[in-house]
Formats: C-alpha cells, structure tokens, sequence
C-alpha cells in the first residue's frame, strides 16, 4: 500500500507495547489507513479526512503495529501456551552474563536442558500410548470393556501392541517437528541493511539470521526424540533378556544419544555461519540415521520371538524418566554455578539479579515436569474409570510423576507463603519511600485531596515491589530444581505420603490429598493458559494482562530450542529499520516513539540505521523496560556501552519519560533531576513525570486526574511538549525534498 508523505517533514512513528493497540488508538484517532507492511505488522496513518488532534503542524504521525506478530491466531497462541516451556528454557539462554568467558558455558548448558525437555516430551507421550494403553490396559479386560477403539488390539502380543502404539509418539515427534519447520520462513523476506552495523549485541537481534542455528537444532532434536523413543522401546525388550540384536541397537541409541548432546556442547562449531553446509549435512545425517535407527527398533520388537518380562508398569519407564530429572537436576546446579561464578556485581544492584537464567530454565523445566505428569495422571484417571485404588492403572504410572506433582505443588505452595512475607515485611519501607515522593510532588495538599494522596502512595509503592519480584522468582527456581532432585526416591518404590509420614510425621492421607490438590492446580494452571491465550487473542483489553508474557519471550530468536515459538523481532527490527530508511532517503526526519516493550525493539532498531540516516532520527521512549529490566535480565545485551551507542547514534536527541507509579518502566541513565549544567549528554535523557497531574479536581470537572501507572500517555501535555522539542532539535526540512511515497 501508499500513502502520502510530505516531503521535508518529521514523521512521528510510534510503536506500541505488549498491549497489542490497535493502529486508531497508538495514533489516538478513530480512523487509520494502513500504507505499509501487512495485517501481522503494518504502517497506518490518519486518513485523510480524518482530522488530527495531536499533530503538531509539519509533524505527520504514523504508528507501527506488530501485536499480531508473536501470536496473530488462536491456534498459534494456543500453540505457544504449550510450548511455552521450550520458550523459557530459550530465553534462559539470552540472560547470560556479560563476562564472555561464560558464553560458551552457559549456551551448552541451557541447550542441554532443552535437550532434556525434548525427552521429556517423548517420554510423556510414550508413557501414555506404551505404558499406559500398551502395557497395562490392553492387559486388562476390565480396562478393555466398553472401549471398542482399543479392544481391537487387546489380547494381541505384547510386541505387536508397542510396535502398533509407537505410531502415536512418533505422530508427537512428527507433528512438533512440523510446528517447529513452518513459522521460520514466515520472517526471511524481512532483513536488516547491511551498513552501519553494529558491535553491540542488541543490534544483532533482528539481523542476526537464526534459521541456520535453528535447522540445525531442529534436526539434532529430532534425532534425539526418535532416539528416546527407541531406547523407551529397547530398554523394556531387554528386561527380559538382551539379544545381541537388542544390545547393538540400544549401542546405537546410545550413540545417537551421545552424539546430540555433543553437537550441542560445541557453540563455535554449532552456531557457524550459514553457508556451513559440511555441518548442516552432518546434522542432517544424525536426524536421518535416528529415524531409520526407529523403523529397526521396531521391526525388533515386532518379530522378536523372547518373551517379556511381567511386570506392573512397562520396564524400565521409571528409571528414563527419573534418569532425565537427575539430569535436569545436575545441569540446573552446573548453570546456578556458572552464573554465580561470573555475575556482574555493579554497586546498588541487586546480586540476585545475575540469576536470571537460572530461574527462567528452572521454572520451563517446572512446567514441563507438571505438564508430562500431569498428562500421565489425567489420562491414568480416564483409563482407570472407577477401578479401586491401588488397582488397574493407577498403580500404573511411574512413580517419579508423583514426586514430580509434590514438587511443583510444593515449590508453588512455598513461594506464596514467602512472597506473603515479602509483601509484610518490604511494606512500610515501600510506603515510606513513596511517602516522601508524594510529599514532595504535592506540597501542602488542601485537606481534601488526602484520600488521593492516600491511593497514590499506594501506587507508588505497589510500582516498587517490582525489585521484590526477582528474589521471589530465585526462590520458585531453586525449588523447582529441588522437586526434580527429590523425583528419584521414587525409583526406591516410595511414595511421598509414606516418606513424609515416617520422617516428618506428617499423616500420609493429607500428603496425598495435597498431591491430588497439586495435579488439579496444574491442570488449572494449564487450563488457564489456553483460556488466556484465546481472551488474549480475542479481547484487546485482556490481552494486555495476559500478553506480556508471549512478547517478551518470543522477541528473542531461538537460540537454545528449535520447537520454541518463532521470533517476531526477525521481521519486526529489519521492517522498521527499513521504513525508517525510506522515509530518511524520502527527505524526512523521523521522530521514533515507542511505549513500553516498544521502546525495546526502537532500541535495536537504532542499533541498524546507517549513520546518514541516524542522523536524521530522534528518539522519545516512555514506560521503558530499557534499564529496569532489560539491563539487570539480559546484561550482555542492555548494558550502560549499548544505551550510550543508542544516544551516539541519534545524536543525542533522546526523551525518557517515566513515572514514579510504573511497575515496569523507569529511569534510563539517571533518577535524578537533569543538573543545569550537564556535561554528560545522557544525564538529559530522562524526564520523571508527576503522576497524577493533581490531587484535586480541577475547575470544570468532578474528579481527580487519572493514575496512569504503565499507560501510554501520547495525549499528555509532557508528552506533546517532548514531541515539539524533539521536532525543534531534528529541524523542520530534510536535507534535499524527495517525492512522495
């Protein structure tokens, strides 16, 4: 599409939050026409016989919306709540410190625990269709009666149950390696110029080409997942007695195995450049020689003529299970060590901070542990119908699923008392501190404004437990991890009740009853995902609640998981950067403001502009996560060098407006009041609003003015006085007129 574009204006681009805007209410107008890009992510302007309350004259507004990109549909939102721990565990690997003598450790580490999830997976879907309907209820008559689509296959052999029931997690296999192959060639039209490059980090997201890396892992996980199928298979055959072909099969398995997590244990030779095709064909080969590897495993346990070993539950199934946790234990403590070893120790920062990582792969690996047990239980419980307890196929389901259910429950149940006390305890020092700012924003008050004081403080301080909210998020991590560690008594045939009862003293029916409460909250947990993730689609107004989460993760490119949600920022940063680029070379300034997360994907985007056009660029960011967030979670990527690079860029001519009432947003270089003679640029950067304007309704009206918290203010008069000065420094003509687009 086109649109008019007066030559030699500044054209004000704004770029929206996580809230997902549509393009009338970023531009505050009724009417906005779209004249570039598409319905993911497009360009819009005022129409032409819409008029234009908030422009400024020679100022010609236009707005940038991507909410759509990270989920645009109701099947690929729903699709990113049951990814979402493979989106976590990629993110985790974002959040790794500064130092670069932690890069290659960290990167090995969070994509061995995605490794890990990838089993995992597997082994929930083999436990439901091998041990579960395979070995258990096509045993059962009871299980079988009135159940025509199984009893087909009931009183067959037991090869022949496991070679038909294997279809299913291969079909699981099949259809998260099709999710995981589609989204990526949505974005490959979208890419950076390749002048003015950077040397920051921030400024490779959005240029840096990721489908290389990600075919790559795609393929050395998909080996994985067939390999992890065969072993599920191999490993039941010889429990009762290896043949020398069961034995040779389970020495590829484990080859195949050893070779994924060595491919992933080599960053430099994993994440080379994209014309590498010696590497991409040995991945290739790894993937291709699995799935061969799994047409022989099943032929074996088809015709083997052996008889199997009788047992209640499917051989060896509690052993891979609990073996994965104890993995996923050990590979959490080594990544908790690294990250303590090399964190930054800035004075006034928060240490807690440097565990980012840790928490976040901590708290995927949680989910998917309740996930997978979850899967398990439910579906035991639908096959069990009312069979009797300790009977039928409840006894069934590996053990280690339970202590998985007690682990999660325990970790959520602990963490809600600590956050409790956090909230008791860290109070008044909140109300304290937002006490003295509002005594200083509204000195002597009238009397009747003290009610409004009174909900303001509380504003305040609410915005402030934000700093609280990591130390919480570090407890949940360390305890998530400590449920996995303490998964393996299962494998000495205890269930938790009777553990607790014997040493702790507590009754074992209430322990059991709180493990049943725990597998109904997780499935309520889940429950609320997909129903949040279609509100979210579906209502504006509560996706900006529940959407925060879909942003923020898939803004980072996959990195560590190939079947985590696809990064919109690979189309959202090269399209903007190629906007901003034709509106420059058009003969126009361009005046970039971005609300929120907005002001994020601006940042990287400064990072890409040519210096002949970042010269004729100013920046206005307001209710940024630059500094408070992004820099403390992901310090290699926002640190103090990148924030001044981004100000170098566009000379200097950047606006931070922030309030004290945001729990997101904040200061970018300073806190405090810009100094009358400011020697540093950056010390003029940030803006503090008073928030609220008043305390008392002014003449006319009948109410107070609004708390706007995190709320994009582009009505405001702060705001539109920014806009102006920011107009005023890039001047009013281009250097030379251009044509309209």
């Amino acid at each position: 599409m086109s649109g008019p574009d007066s030559s030699g204006d500044v054209v004000e681009l704004r770029v929206h939050g996580v809230s997902g805007a549509s393009a009338a209410q970023v531009l505050d107008l009724r009417e906005a026409g779209q004249v570039a890009g598409d319905q993911s992510g497009g360009f819009y302007r005022p129409r032409p016989r819409c008029a234009d309350p908030a422009g400024l004259p020679g100022v010609t507004l236009e707005a940038y919306r991507w909410g759509d990109l990270p989920s645009g549909t109701v099947a690929r939102t729903l699709a990113v709540v049951f990814l979402l721990p493979f989106m976590l565990v990629n993110v985790a690997i974002w959040m790794r410190p500064a130092s670069p003598g932690s890069e290659a450790v960290v990167k090995s580490l969070c994509r061995l625990l995605g490794l890990t999830l990838t089993v995992l997976y597997v082994l929930a879907i083999a436990g439901v269709a091998l041990d579960l309907v395979g070995w258990t209820c096509l045993a059962s008559s009871d299980c079988l009666t009135g159940r025509s689509w199984l009893s087909w296959l009931g009183g067959r052999p037991v090869g022949v149950r496991l070679a038909t029931l294997a279809l299913v997690p291969v079909a699981a296999i099949g259809l998260i390696w099709r999710i995981s192959n589609r989204p990526g060639r949505t974005f490959e039209a979208f890419r950076a110029p390749e002048q003015g490059l950077t040397t920051s980090r921030l400024g490779t997201i959005g240029r840096w080409d990721a489908e290389p890396l990600v075919g790559r892992l795609r393929a050395i996980h998909v080996a994985a997942a067939f390999a992890t199928l065969d072993l599920s298979l191999l490993v039941a055959r010889a429990a009762g007695g290896g043949s020398l072909v069961t034995i040779a099969l389970m020495a590829a398995t484990g080859l195949v195995l050893t070779a994924c997590a060595g491919l992933l244990c080599t960053p430099p030779l994993i994440d080379r450049a994209a014309d590498n095709q010696r590497l991409d064909g040995v991945t290739r080969a790894l993937r291709t020689g699995a799935i061969v590897l799994t047409v022989g495993v099943v032929a074996h346990v088809l015709t083997d003529p052996r008889p199997w070993h009788d047992e209640q539950g499917l051989p060896g199934q509690d052993g891979l299970v609990a073996g994965v946790f104890v993995a996923q234990t050990a590979l959490l403590v080594a990544l908790g060590v690294v990250l303590l070893w090399h964190r930054d120790r800035p004075r006034g920062a928060t240490p807690l901070f440097g565990l980012g990582a840790l928490v976040v792969a901590a708290t995927g690996i949680s989910l998917a542990v309740a996930y997978s047990a979850e899967l398990v239980y439910r579906v035991a419980d639908f096959l069990d119908r009312d069979a009797p307890t300790g009977e039928g196929i409840a006894a069934g389901p590996p053990r280690v699923y339970t202590w998985a259910i007690y682990g999660f429950f325990r970790a959520l149940l602990v963490t809600a008392v600590v956050a409790g006390l956090v909230i008791l305890i860290s109070r008044p020092g909140r109300r304290r501190a937002a006490a003295a700012i509002v005594a200083r924003d509204y000195p002597d008050p009238p009397a009747e404004a003290r009610p409004r004081l009174r909900q303001v403080r509380d504003a305040i301080a609410q915005a402030r437990f934000t700093e609280k909210v990591v130390p919480l998020a570090v407890v949940y991590g360390c305890l998530a991890g400590l449920g996995t560690a303490t998964t393996t008594i299962g494998l000495l045939g205890q269930f938790p009740g009777d553990v607790l009862e014997r040493n702790a003293g507590l009754p074992a029916d209430a322990v059991t009853f709180g493990i049943a409460v725990g597998s109904w909250v997780i499935a309520a947990v889940i429950l609320a995902l997909v129903v949040g993730g279609i509100f979210a689609y579906r209502t504006a107004p509560f996706r900006r609640h529940v959407a925060v989460l879909w942003d923020l993760g898939t803004f980072w490119p996959r990195a560590a998981h190939p079947f985590a949600p696809p990064c919109y920022a690979e189309r959202a940063v090269p399209e903007l950067a190629r906007r901003i680029t034709h509106l420059v070379e058009r003969g126009n300034a361009v005046l970039l403001t971005g609300h929120s997360h907005g002001s994020v994907l601006l940042a990287a985007t400064v990072l890409q502009l040519p210096p002949q056009v970042g010269s004729r660029v100013a920046l206005l960011t307001h209710g940024s996560p630059l500094r408070r967030l992004y820099a403390r979670l992901f310090p290699a990527f926002v640190d103090d060098a990148a924030l001044r690079e981004i100000g170098r860029r566009v000379g200097w001519r950047w606006i931070n407006l922030w309030r004290d009432t945001d729990p997101i947003g904040g200061w970018i270089f300073s806190p405090g009041p810009t100094p009358a003679s400011a020697d540093d640029p950056a010390d003029r950067v940030d803006r503090r609003l008073r928030d609220p304007r008043g305390v008392v309704a002014p003449p006319g009206d009948s109410v107070a003015p609004p708390i706007h918290g995190h709320w994009p203010g582009e009505a405001d008069e702060p705001f539109t006085e920014a806009v102006r000065e920011l107009t005023r420094r890039l001047g009013r003509r281009a250097d030379g007129p251009g044509p309209p687009t």
